[in-house]
């Protein structure tokens, strides 16, 4: 199996003011680029089999190392593009809403613990709503770590790399958080995994 950068699913733009082209042409066309590149050069000698990009991924922790670094970097932004969307934003709909109600007590409350684990990540990293044996739970992750590997199951995640938002919000993580929450998060992608 081979990995292949994805075509965003939005126009490069269309996510302007919040996140800029510029932005995207670095993260997405560089960075991303960059570890399809690298992690199908240690693909073609580590003879795993498996037939999906989840199952790769858990098969390459078994190995750990670079091969890992470059596969989970690769699902963890493949994730991260479907997270966003021109029109999303606000507060949860469909039935992520009520579990979100459910798990959290609140959507504010949600969105407060969301913020504090992007914030509590220190250095490069992700933070995560994910569902936990059923519950949905805020879990963080270091550099290409991913709830995965961890029978976890991710129902969206954002990207706290610095050059996922430097070039927009410049040191402030915060901001760009509360922006993600406020204007970009895909609830349509958070309930199509809630469902699956």
């Amino acid at each position: 199996m081979s990995l292949q950068l994805p075509e965003l699913p939005f126009a490069k733009d269309a996510l302007e003011p919040h996140m800029s082209a510029n932005t995207l042409d670095f993260h997405h066309g560089k960075h991303h680029n960059a570890y399809v590149g690298k992690g199908n050069e240690l693909l073609a000698d580590a003879n795993l089999d498996a037939t999906n990009l989840e199952d790769l991924v858990k098969e390459s922790a078994k190995i750990g190392g670079a091969l890992f670094n470059n596969v989970g970097q690769h699902y963890n932004h493949s994730f991260f593009w479907n997270s966003l969307s021109p029109n999303g934003g606000g507060a949860a709909t469909g039935d992520i809403a009520a579990k979100i109600d459910a798990d959290f007590g609140s959507f504010d409350n949600f969105k407060s613990e969301f913020v504090a684990g992007g914030m509590g990540q220190f250095g490069s990293g992700w933070v995560w709503l994910v569902s936990d044996g059923g519950t949905l739970k805020i879990v963080k992750s270091a550099n290409a770590e991913t709830p995965l590997t961890d029978g976890m199951k991710p129902i969206l995640v954002c990207d706290v790399w610095e050059h996922a938002y430097y070039l927009d919000f410049q040191n402030r993580r915060p901001d760009f958080l509360a922006s993600f929450l406020d204007n970009l998060v895909n609830w349509d992608f958070a309930n199509a995994n809630l469902s699956d």
